[in-house]
């Protein structure tokens, strides 16, 4: 079996051993007589399968009682537009903008309020994270929003920011299950699973119960209301079945690794062999500021875009995928995420440094 090392920032890899899981119970799911995918969210059989799911993810985070998690379909793109519609009270919306990410998110925002960008680190590409110890929150504020780690310029939270006791939101999606978090500091915080947990086309959200309002304004789609989702245990319709399925056995997986802790010691040797290697190259440097560089995706350049093309072919032939940077920043993008395994992240250095020294 010839697998690549697949370095893309989402899809991305997933643990073997859940994919050989998967496999093994591809055509009979333990004595089912059928796959998960053929099965009936309606069946007992299904509703173990979220019930240990939900259980799982709870104990990782240590999500405390009055939160709830939801499934939710349509991505982390969707929560943009389902987190001002359902936080709506003053249709004021206070927005940090560290990337592309965040950006997208106000924009749509837009759309049912007031944005008010209250920090933005656009001056620098996007190359650090601003000041937020002391920002200027709107009274009327209903929730300050962030991105905790911004996927396409690798930049990352180091400390949450003063709220002044508004609600936080933040997107996870590209830190996912990567490291400890207390939940409690958060009123919402959800992620698109398949950069860091399962496959494509569903977000978890973990939301504060008071945040749910059923009695929604009555435009709000039925779909999009947190409380649809809250009342009717993920299962309004039919959810992604098969990505739940698959995110399961990612959470088994992590507590079988010793939980969070033990991910996020892992996550930052693996980052700190090829930051290492960054830092000392006179070819190859990374793009964001040191106090503020994710752990989860790493961009890096040459200085010159030919180069960076000809680094990337090279890389491609060597048997390393998905390293091409966003055009936004341009060079490399290594995302190497829970999956990722540690001879994958010093393969990639002890090749670039190969090319290094033949191309200097």
């Amino acid at each position: 079996m010839a697998r690549v090392f697949n370095f893309s920032a989402g899809p991305a890899m997933m643990p073997l051993p859940v994919l050989e899981e998967i496999q093994a119970e591809l055509i009979d799911y333990k004595g089912s007589g059928m796959s998960v995918m053929e099965m009936s969210h309606r069946s007992k059989v299904y509703q173990q399968i979220i019930d240990e799911a939900e259980a799982d993810i709870r104990e990782l985070m240590g999500i405390p009682d009055n939160y709830k998690v939801l499934f939710v379909q349509g991505g982390a793109t969707l929560e943009f537009a389902m987190i001002p519609m359902n936080l709506r009270k003053n249709g004021v919306f206070d927005y940090i903008v560290t990337g592309t990410w965040s950006k997208k998110a106000a924009s749509e925002a837009k759309k049912y309020g007031k944005v008010n960008v209250i920090a933005t680190s656009e001056d620098r590409n996007y190359s650090y994270v601003p000041d937020v110890s002391d920002l200027p929150i709107d009274d009327d504020a209903d929730y300050v929003y962030i991105c905790e780690n911004e996927t396409i310029h690798g930049t990352t939270y180091k400390e949450l920011p003063n709220t002044k006791g508004k609600i936080l939101v933040a997107d996870q999606s590209s830190m996912f299950l990567s490291k400890p978090v207390d939940v409690s500091k958060y009123g919402i915080i959800y992620g698109g699973v398949q950069k860091n947990v399962g496959p494509a086309g569903l977000a978890i959200v973990i939301i504060r119960e008071d945040l749910i309002n059923p009695e929604l304004d009555k435009s709000v789609p039925t779909y999009c209301s947190f409380a649809t989702h809250s009342e009717n245990g993920s299962m309004y319709n039919t959810p992604n079945c098969w990505a739940i399925y698959c995110c399961g056995k990612v959470f088994k997986y992590l507590k079988k690794l010793g939980g969070l802790e033990a991910m996020n010691k892992i996550n930052q040797e693996k980052a700190a062999i090829l930051y290492d290697f960054l830092d000392n190259s006179k070819m190859f440097k990374g793009t964001v500021d040191k106090e503020y560089r994710s752990l989860m995706n790493v961009p890096f350049v040459t200085g010159d875009a030919d180069t960076d093309a000809a680094v990337v072919a090279a890389t491609k032939a060597a048997g390393f995928d998905n390293l091409k940077g966003h055009r936004s920043v341009g060079g490399l993008r290594a995302s190497i995420y829970n999956a990722m395994p540690k001879e994958g992240v010093q393969a990639l250095v002890d090749f670039l440094k190969k090319y290094e020294e033949e191309h200097k």
